[in-house]
């Protein structure tokens, strides 16, 4: 019999922390710190070089590298022996992540998680990689080895390192030396036929595996055709909105997206849920509907909602960060099905039924990705759109819905008593802002209530939460501990949400507080030399270097957000400063994104609304009269995706709307009705009262 003490779990330092991450660490017998003076004074006293390992709390290759080496007495002796160790959670720490993936990336050619980086106490690396097995295999060095051979080099040849440390540290001061010119509106077109050249005709998204959702390049095509007329890049975006919904990647059984598809067809995902993803794909989906009025993308919209209202929405109102992709230590296991799974909930009838729609195989189509071999499992997808189900089977669409729609929900209830997957339950300011945005919009569009207050209680949250004494943002909490200043990302991301929901409410409260982080925005992440935001505030932590980002990876970057964010809120102002500084960050990174154009493409979607048209709309009546709520209704049902809304309300004393901005000053209602001034690209129409009128002015017509 085992004694109490032999049953207590042993605890390093991370169990004091809050990052999930950190906290799956806190058992391992490695001697980790989480990042802080401790550990670099403990790295100078000792003479030791440091073992920073990055990763996050749903990664499966950090899990996987986690059991074998970490979690292991032998490896963590030569670890504790030879190394100080520190923990980041990439998540919480995305400006720390940021500069040593930069690193890996230059001395690998290549990154990913987990990271890892080998450095001195100085913080200047000189060795990087990311997964690391414990045994060295297939050309792959392996842990047991990798840490004698850099105790080997740190006692013998520290010179060597030190110059080459020097050397990467040198290769990163270089990165955005030297401003480029202004991009013109010709790079959007050359920006298309890239797309164009890379789209996948047969699968839709673009040609290789794995395939990303990478929403941001669609909205780039959505605003593309919008102005140009193309119908190719409107067809692009159809395709791959409709081949995301209808494949694996896709959870049929309990909805939202996983993080990506494994292979080219958007079958074998990598089972893992993000909020940025869920938040960025409904952005998407509702432009779509907005621009066609398809209700397939409408209703893609309503069920990731029903995911994050039911499974990623706190007590509190903000927004948790993700969800696993791993159960009972194998990926994929939560959300797949064997055949005689089906027939004992369902019995043959309607397992038959719905194996058929979703493509199971006696076998299974789910493959496990080392093997390559079936595992006797399924994953739920569609080769079939309902309507061609419903032909098939003889079934109304009703009838076909309706029966799909019982037996989901069977199967979600079964479902929901296995083990669940791990959920990060901290809330990240900047994957909020994101979510707000996509509530808010599609509250708009959808004239959906709901959609809307799940916005504002997220954004009342955060402003409640998450803003420290001197009203500066903070980036992440859990259990009540707020921590780690405001990044780009936290002031851009959030603006943008602010400044949809200003949009879908007209509450001026909202405006203001878009213009007050923004205003922080330039005045503490500013670069005055060179232009363009920095990863990091003025009066942050200081690292080996202050990077700058402007690459629209999985999440678009700050930089090309805050741009947007530049643009509209300089017409909302009629303050040309804002302006000025979209252009200057359009110089910064000109040399870069004339490289890879698609790489940037929520910054070409910013170029959209630089060059225009734009479109600057008051609305000046009564608040909530049928008349208002009909002109602005209309406003909201036409696809336009450069343009600025603002409300002016006649029967309020003193708007509130005019401690904001003089360009509503003087305007008025006409004939005591409802009245629209329409600009465009700063050119100010004639007022008007008639809908039909105004739309013609926007060049659209009533749906």
């Amino acid at each position: 019999m085992k004694s109490e003490d032999t049953n207590r779990k042993q605890y390093n330092r991370l169990a004091k922390e809050k990052s999930p991450y950190l906290l799956q660490h806190a058992t391992n017998p490695v001697d980790w710190f989480p990042w802080g003076e401790e550990a670099f004074e403990k790295a100078k006293k000792e003479d030791k070089p440091i073992f920073l390992s990055i990763g996050y709390s749903t990664c499966h290759w950090c899990h996987v590298m986690a059991h074998e080496s970490f979690e292991d007495p032998e490896v963590a002796k030569l670890m504790n022996e030879t190394f100080v160790n520190i923990k980041v959670d990439r998540e919480e720490r995305p400006e720390i992540d940021n500069i040593y993936m930069a690193v890996c990336q230059m001395i690998t050619g290549s990154g990913g998680w987990p990271l890892t980086i080998i450095m001195d106490a100085d913080k200047k690396p000189f060795t990087a990689g990311t997964y690391f097995p414990k045994e060295s295999r297939f050309g792959r060095i392996g842990m047991l080895e990798l840490i004698p051979r850099i105790k080997g080099y740190w006692d013998n040849n520290r010179d060597e390192l030190s110059v080459t440390a020097n050397e990467v540290i040198k290769q990163l001061q270089n990165i955005h030396v030297t401003q480029g010119e202004e991009l013109n509106q010709d790079i959007l077109d050359e920006a298309f036929k890239e797309a164009d050249l890379l789209f996948d005709e047969k699968n839709g998204g673009f040609k290789g595996a794995p395939k990303f959702p990478t929403p941001h390049k669609l909205l780039f095509l959505l605003r593309y055709w919008k102005r140009s007329g193309n119908a190719k890049a409107l067809a692009i975006v159809e395709k791959t909105l409709k081949a995301m919904r209808s494949g694996g990647i896709f959870d049929h059984i309990g909805f939202g997206f996983h993080r990506y598809s494994t292979d080219s067809v958007w079958l074998l995902p990598h089972f893992e849920k993000m909020l940025y993803d869920q938040a960025l794909l409904v952005i998407a989906y509702i432009e779509a509907y907005n621009a066609t009025n398809n209700n397939e993308y409408k209703n893609t919209v309503e069920e990731v909602f029903t995911y994050i209202a039911r499974d990623m929405t706190a007590l509190n109102g903000g927004f948790y960060s993700a969800e696993d992709a791993d159960s009972e230590g194998e990926e994929g296991k939560f959300y797949t099905w064997s055949n005689d799974e089906l027939v004992d909930i369902l019995g043959d009838e309607s397992a038959n039924f719905i194996s058929k729609i979703y493509n199971f195989e006696n076998e299974g189509n789910f493959k496990d990705q080392a093997t390559q071999e079936k595992t006797g499992t399924n994953i739920p997808h569609l080769t079939k759109t309902i309507s061609e189900i419903a032909e098939d089977y003889g079934l109304t669409l009703g009838e076909t819905q309706t029966k799909i729609m019982k037996i989901r929900k069977q199967l979600f209830e079964v479902r929901e008593k296995r083990i669940h997957p791990h959920k990060d339950d901290k809330i990240l300011t900047d994957w909020n802002g994101l979510m707000i945005a996509a509530y808010a919009l599609a509250g708009r569009i959808l004239d959906n209530n709901d959609y809307i207050l799940a916005a504002r209680k997220a954004v009342d949250f955060i402003l409640n939460n998450m803003v420290n004494d001197s009203n500066r943002l903070m980036h992440r909490y859990r259990e009540g501990e707020v921590a780690i200043p405001g990044m780009i990302d936290d002031y851009a991301f959030l603006t943008w949400g602010l400044l949809e929901l200003y949009e879908s409410t007209f509450d001026v409260k909202y405006l203001k507080k878009a213009i007050q982080f923004n205003n922080q925005l330039i005045q503490h992440f500013w670069d005055s030399e060179l232009g363009g935001f920095f990863f990091t505030p003025d009066d942050g932590e200081e690292h080996i270097i202050r990077k700058k980002e402007i690459y629209d990876g999985a999440v678009p970057s700050g930089n090309s957000v805050a741009m947007l964010n530049l643009l509209r809120i300089s017409r909302i102002t009629a303050n040309i400063d804002f302006e000025d500084k979209a252009v200057q960050i359009n110089k910064a990174f000109s040399a870069l994104i004339e490289q890879s154009l698609l790489a940037y493409s929520m910054f070409l979607s910013s170029l959209e609304f630089a060059f225009g048209p734009t479109f600057e709309i008051v609305i000046v009546g009564k608040t909530d009269t049928n008349n208002t709520k009909d002109m602005v209704k209309a406003l909201r049902e036409v696809y336009l995706p450069n343009k600025i809304v603002l409300f002016l309300p006649e029967d309020v004393s003193n708007p509130e709307i005019l401690e904001v901005t003089d360009f509503v000053k003087y305007k008025t209602s006409k004939e005591n009705k409802t009245t629209a001034h329409v600009c465009i690209n700063s050119f100010c129409k004639f007022p008007t009262n008639d809908i039909d009128k105004m739309l013609e002015m926007l060049n659209v017509n009533k749906k």
